[in-house]
């Protein structure tokens, strides 16, 4: 049986956010069970019409590595009760693919953030968007972890304990996701 392709799209470009420490640390949980990468979008340029076709190398980059996963799994942060906008500009530069690639693709969403609403507002506004684009969202079980700076060491490093049973619970569940809509 092949092993199942996972990407992560982290919606934070700070190099030591906290929502990539959780991709990484969901990594680590996978292990072998998977193939698990991290999209790097940095170079993605902002959403503009006179560049779009042909789009820039960044975004065909993009888009392939979207294309090739089984999988997508989003960690955002929230900022001011929503996703970032550097997500919201990856994730309009990939709606506008054709064939678009984002429709049909299993999605997960996981979260972790300083305040204490975790990330449950931006998932939500997060789901709209991509069940309009008709990504297959895995609703339950969802990850939002509130309270950030009680789960990092004095070196800003991210050391889950008490989140850790529901990261190894959602990784299970989305590994069980995606194999099932392959084996359909």
């Amino acid at each position: 049986m092949t092993k199942i392709r996972l990407l992560a799209i982290v919606g934070s470009l700070r190099k030591e956010s906290y929502n990539r420490q959780l991709a990484l640390a969901a990594q680590e949980i996978i292990g072998d069970r998977a193939e698990f990468s991290l999209l790097e979008f940095k170079d993605i340029p902002l959403l503009n019409q006179d560049i779009e076709y042909p789009p820039p190398d960044a975004v065909t980059r993009a888009r392939e590595a979207v294309k090739s996963a089984d999988g997508i799994w989003f960690f955002t942060p929230e900022y001011n009760h929503f996703f970032p906008g550097v997500l919201k500009n990856l994730i309009d530069w990939l709606s506008r693919s054709k064939p678009q690639v984002l429709a049909g693709k299993p999605a997960a969403i996981s979260g972790i953030s300083p305040g204490m609403s975790g990330t449950a507002l931006a998932q939500d506004h997060l789901v709209t968007l991509i069940s309009f684009l008709n990504m297959d969202v895995m609703n339950v079980p969802r990850l939002t972890i509130p309270n950030a700076m009680q789960q990092v060491d004095d070196q800003g490093k991210l050391r889950l304990e008490a989140s850790q049973p529901y990261l190894e619970r959602q990784a299970r569940a989305f590994i069980d996701f995606v194999q099932r809509r392959i084996d359909v």
